[in-house]
Formats: structure tokens, sequence, C-alpha cells
């Protein structure tokens, strides 16, 4: 990939499906865009529930051809083992999906702990200010509700930087303004999430 403009739709194309990308999973796009460069057949991605991890591994798995497992540190370890070793002798990339890396999974073969410890790891961490605007932006669209800079920018400033965080004060805004059949506006939005518990207690409001 060449040097990205942030934040951007990867692959680039204007379907609602599309990972957008931003400095905080850039790298692991990368990785991920580069499985010909992992020093084994399997790469670890790991990120936050709602992240958009799975999608980013079922484009990787489409563009590559690659096979993909979802909460991997769910599954038997022996059945993980074998996956492992599967992808090594098939040659076929494999991506494992998971919260956190594989030192919080607990696993108790070692022979597995020594091949999870052997694979790369790309990585989603929380989303920065471009990321949560432009996230912020299409879900709201997605949900047919006025995405105005302005009210993009105050929600921004104000909720917890964390994908869940965002889609919990989206869909909370979506359920009340279908409940009251009346549009978003700043005072709307600041009753709806502050009744919610969603407004960071961090930053005074000034408006």
């Amino acid at each position: 990939m060449s040097q990205l403009a942030l934040p951007l739709v990867w692959p680039a194309d204007p379907r609602d499906d599309a990972f957008l990308v931003g400095s905080s999973n850039e790298q692991a796009v990368r990785r991920l865009d580069r499985p010909d460069e992992w020093p084994v057949r399997t790469a670890l991605l790991i990120g936050p529930r709602k992240s958009g991890r799975s999608l980013l591994a079922r484009i990787f798995a489409a563009k590559h051809g690659g096979a993909i497992v979802d909460d991997a540190s769910r599954l038997p370890e022996a059945e993980l083992f074998h996956a492992w070793n599967r992808a090594q002798e098939g040659g076929r990339p494999l991506v494992l999906v998971a919260d956190q890396r594989p030192i919080g999974w607990g696993s108790r073969l070692p022979d597995l702990r020594s091949r999870l410890a052997a694979s790369p790891v790309a990585e989603i961490g929380a989303p920065d200010d471009a990321l949560v605007r432009a996230l912020l932006a299409r879900q709201l669209a997605r949900r047919g509700l006025d995405a105005r800079p302005d009210l993009v920018d105050w929600l921004a400033a104000r909720i917890e930087r964390s994908h869940l965080a965002l889609l919990r004060a989206v869909d909370a805004l979506d359920a009340r303004a279908m409940e009251q059949r009346r549009g978003l506006s700043i005072p709307f939005a600041r009753a709806t999430l502050t009744e919610s518990g969603l407004l960071s207690p961090v930053e005074p409001d000034p408006s």
C-alpha cells in the first residue's frame, strides 16, 4: 500500500462495509496487506470489540485468499494448534482474531504458546480524533440521521474515545430520535447522552 491519507477506506471503494483507516489501525492494515512479509503463515489481529477487526479480517481473506479464525482465544487449544500448523503446511495465510495478545489467553500448551509468540501481531487501538469523526458521520448517516459537521465535532469532543462507546452513543441518539420523531441537534444530543450516561465528564460543555 502507498502512504495513507487518514482517514480513508480500505479497500478504496464507496461500499458501507469498507474499513475506515486511521492512525490507530494503519499498522494493522499494512501488516494484513503484506502476508508475504510475515515470518510465518499466521498473524494475530488484536483489537477491541466493535473496532472493525472482523471486517478487516474478512477483507484480508477476500483479498489474499486467506483464512480467519474469529474469537481465537476461545477456541479449544488443540484445534487452534492444528489450525496454525495447517496454515504453515498448506501455505494459506491465516489470521487469528482476538481481544488481546496471547499472553492473556491462558494457553496451557507450550507448543501452542511458542507458535503464537512467533506470529506477527496487527493491533487496532483506540480511534484518534479524525477517525472518531469519520466513524460518527458514517454511523449517523447509516441510520438516516443528520450528520452535520458541528454536531459530529460536538459529539467527538465529548464521548469516550472507544469504538464501543461511539456505537452506544449513536444507538442512543437513534432510538430517542425515532421515539420522539425529531431531528438531531446539540441540545437534543446533550440531553439524550447525559440521560444515558454516555457523555464524558472530563470536559465541561461550553455550548
